[in-house]
C-alpha cells in the first residue's frame, strides 16, 4: 500500500526491545501484586447489595484473586490456559480476571447478551478450559450447548440463587473454588508468586473478542507489554489521583472498560464502583459522583436528552435561566480570557450550573471521556459549557483501546486528539489510518491469515478507518467499509451525518444509506423517553412503541430534526427520505453492538423492505 509520508505523526518512539514498566512492573500480574501490597487497607471496589454500597479493600482483592487462581490450578488449569468469563460487571468479574492472570492463565470475556451458540463459539475458538458464569440465566446457555464445548473442565457459578439444588459434576460455585484454592496453597506455598514471576512482557495477557459485525468474532491477543504501555502513557497524559472514584458501566468484555476499570486502577489505586445495571446508571452516577468517567456517545447523548426533558417540564423562568447559564458557559469556552465572560459564568455557575452538575452526579467530575464511536461536536461544546470537561479519543481492540486522545493541555473539538507518545500514526494514500507502536496487538488467536490481512508489509496495523492529520491532531472520517458511493460517484462518509442526527434529543441512533443510489436515506431509532414526553405534551395518542413511531406528529417531529441537519451539510449529503425503526431494541438484540450502536449491515438486511420503500415510494 502506498503511503502519504507528509501525513505521519511519531512522538518519542519506543523500540520493540525496550522494556516498558509501571512502578517497576512489566506485567499486569506483577503490577497487580505491587498495587495490592501498597494499598492493602484502601478501598478497591464498591458494589451495591440489597440497596447498600459495600466495600472491599485491595487486600481483599488480592486475597480472593489468588485463591481463585489457586482453585483453578487445583482443578487442572495450566499456565497459558484460556478461561472465559460470562457475567455482568461486578467484583467477582475482576477477581476472576486477576485470579486467572496471577495463575498464569489467559482470561477472555463473553458478553451477557451473547447467545448459547455464541458462547460455544468463543469457548471452542479459544479452547477455554474453564468458564465462569454469573447466575442461573447464564448457566442455562452452557447447558444448552454443553455437548458442544468439550474443552471445558469446570464451570464456576458466582450466584447460588435458583441453583441451590444444582447437581452437576462439571459445575461448582465460586465459594467451592475458593476453598479448593485455600487447600491448594497450603500444600503449594509460593505457587502464585512463582507464576507471577514466570510471566514476561511478551506473553499474552488477555484475549478480547471483536464484535464480529462482519463475520465470526476474532480473539485479539493483547500482551502484558501492550497493557503496561497504555498505563504508562495514561500516567503521563491524564490527571489521575489515587483518591479518585470511578464508575464501571460498560461491559468488561470490551477493551474500553477493561483498560479503564481492570487495568488503570492497578497503576493509580483508584476505587472502582460497579453500577447495578444499565437501567440504574444515572442513579448510581448521582450516588457515587465519580471524579472521572468514560462512556460511549450514547450515554452522553442520553444525559443531554434528560436535561432537555427537565427543561421542557420547567417553568418559563427555569427554562430561561438554564438557557442563559448554558449560553454563559459557551461564551466562556469560546473566549476564556474576556473578563465579562468570566463574570457571567461565575454568576450562572453559582445560580444554575453547579446544581445541574449535582443533579447529574457530575459535580466532582474533572474529566469525562467519550470513545468507541463518533460524538457530535455540539455535544462536546454543551458539556464543556455546563462545566463538565468532555474529551474525545479514538482506538480499537487491536491497539489496546487508545490510539489518540484529547487532553486538557491539548484539546481540539472535531478531532480525536493527538496520537499517544511513543506511537506512529500515518495516513495512507487512500486515507486509511495506519498505526505502529507498543500498544498494537500481536495477532488474532489461531488465525494467522486474518492477522496477516490487517498488517501491511512494513508492519503497520491497518485500522479500517479513514481520517486526516492537521497540526498533529487526528480526525476520523469513518469506516472504509461504510463509505457510501452514490450513483453520481460522490464518496460520502455517513458517520458525521449520523452524529449530527443523534445530537437531537429525539433521535437515539441513525443509519445513513445510499450506496450506488441517487440520494441518501436514513433509518432512525427514536429516543423513546423524549418522544413519549413530546407525544404526551402534544396529546398525541399511542398505545405502544410501534404506534408511537407511526403517529403523524412524531414523524413530523423527526422530519424537522432531519431538515435541521440537512441545513448544515452539502446538498449531496442531505437526507431525502427516512423511516423510523418501530421496534424497541434492547441490548440483547442482534441489531445492536455491546456499546449500543446499530449494526449497519444487519440493520440493512433486517429492514431491506423498509429501505426499498424509500427509493420507490412517492411519499416521504
Amino acid at each position: 500500500m502506498a503511503l502519504s509520508h507528509q501525513q505521519t505523526h511519531s512522538d518519542g518512539l519506543i523500540g520493540p526491545e525496550q522494556l516498558i514498566s509501571v512502578h517497576g512492573c512489566s506485567t499486569v500480574a506483577s503490577l497487580f501484586r505491587y498495587q495490592c501490597q501498597q494499598k492493602a487497607a484502601v478501598v478497591a471496589h464498591r458494589e451495591k447489595t440489597r440497596g447498600i454500597w459495600r466495600s472491599k479493600s485491595w487486600s481483599d482483592y488480592y486475597h480472593d484473586a489468588c485463591l481463585i487462581g489457586a482453585g483453578l490450578a487445583a482443578c487442572g488449569m495450566k499456565p497459558r490456559d484460556r478461561v472465559a468469563i460470562l457475567s455482568k460487571d461486578n467484583r467477582y468479574w475482576l477477581c476472576s480476571d486477576m485470579g486467572i492472570t496471577v495463575a498464569g492463565g489467559i482470561p477472555t470475556g463473553v458478553y451477557t447478551t451473547d447467545s448459547a451458540e455464541q458462547l460455544a463459539y468463543i469457548v471452542n475458538d479459544s479452547g477455554a478450559s474453564f468458564l465462569f458464569v454469573e447466575n442461573d440465566e447464564q448457566l442455562d446457555k452452557f447447558r444448552q450447548r454443553e455437548s458442544q464445548m468439550p474443552s471445558l473442565l469446570k464451570v464456576i457459578v458466582f450466584e447460588k440463587d435458583g441453583l441451590r439444588d444444582l447437581n452437576h459434576a462439571g459445575v461448582i460455585f465460586i465459594d467451592d473454588l475458593i476453598k479448593l484454592g485455600e487447600t491448594f496453597l497450603q500444600a503449594n506455598t509460593g505457587y502464585i508468586d512463582a507464576q507471577i514471576d514466570s510471566l514476561c512482557a511478551e506473553d499474552t495477557a488477555l484475549l478480547i473478542y471483536t464484535s464480529g459485525t462482519t463475520g465470526q468474532p476474532k480473539g485479539a491477543m493483547l500482551t502484558h507489554r501492550n497493557v503496561i504501555f497504555q498505563l504508562s502513557i495514561c500516567q503521563q497524559l491524564l490527571d489521575i489521583r489515587d483518591t479518585d472514584e470511578q464508575l464501571c458501566f460498560l461491559p468488561l468484555c470490551h477493551i474500553y472498560e477493561r483498560v479503564l476499570s481492570a487495568h488503570l486502577p492497578l497503576m493509580t489505586g483508584t476505587t472502582v464502583n460497579f453500577t447495578e445495571s444499565v437501567d440504574t446508571v444515572f442513579d448510581n452516577m448521582r450516588e457515587v459522583s465519580p471524579h472521572t468517567f468514560s462512556a460511549v456517545p450514547r450515554f452522553w447523548e442520553k444525559v443531554y436528552s434528560r436535561v432537555r426533558i427537565h427543561r421542557a417540564e420547567a417553568t418559563a423562568v427555569g427554562r430561561w435561566a438554564l438557557d442563559a447559564a448554558v449560553s454563559a458557559g459557551l461564551a466562556l469556552h469560546q473566549q476564556p480570557g474576556a473578563w465579562i465572560n468570566r463574570c457571567r459564568y461565575a454568576f450562572w455557575n453559582f445560580l444554575v450550573l453547579r446544581n445541574l452538575r449535582r443533579l447529574l452526579g457530575m459535580d466532582r467530575m474533572r474529566r469525562g471521556g467519550s470513545g468507541a464511536a463518533p460524538v457530535s461536536v455540539e455535544l462536546l461544546h454543551w458539556f464543556n459549557a455546563i462545566g463538565v470537561p468532555l474529551y474525545e479519543g479514538y482506538g480499537a481492540t487491536e491497539t489496546t483501546a487508545v490510539i489518540s486522545v484529547n487532553t486538557p493541555d491539548a484539546n481540539r473539538f472535531g478531532s480525536v486528539g493527538r496520537p499517544l507518545p511513543g506511537t506512529e500514526v500515518r495516513i495512507a494514500d487512500n486515507a486509511e489510518i495506519l498505526v505502529r507502536g507498543p500498544h498494537v496487538f500481536k495477532g488474532y488467536w489461531n488465525q494467522p491469515e486474518a492477522t496477516g490481512a490487517v498488517f501491511d508489509s512494513d508492519g503497520w496495523f491497518q485500522t479500517g478507518d479513514t481520517g486526516s492529520m492537521s497540526d498533529g491532531y487526528l480526525s476520523i472520517d469513518g469506516r472504509i467499509k461504510d463509505i457510501i458511493i452514490t450513483a453520481g460517484g460522490k464518496n460520502i462518509s455517513p458517520s458525521d451525518i449520523e452524529s449530527r442526527l443523534k445530537f437531537s434529543a429525539y433521535i437515539s441512533d441513525a443509519v445513513v444509506l445510499g450506496d450506488r443510489r441517487k440520494y441518501l436515506t436514513c433509518l432512525i431509532m427514536i429516543d423513546q423517553e423524549n418522544v413519549e414526553q413530546f407525544a404526551q405534551s402534544q396529546r398525541v395518542p399511542f398505545s405502544d412503541f410501534a404506534s408511537l413511531c407511526a403517529a403523524e406528529a412524531v414523524v413530523d417531529l423527526i422530519q424537522s430534526e432531519v431538515e435541521n441537519v440537512n441545513k448544515t451539510v452539502s446538498r449531496v449529503e442531505q437526507i431525502k427520505k427516512f423511516r423510523l425503526i418501530d421496534v424497541l431494541l434492547q441490548a440483547e438484540d442482534d441489531e445492536l453492538t455491546p456499546t449500543m450502536k446499530l449494526k449497519r449491515d444487519l440493520v440493512g438486511k433486517r429492514h431491506a423492505a423498509l429501505i426499498e420503500s424509500m427509493y420507490h415510494d412517492s411519499d416521504r
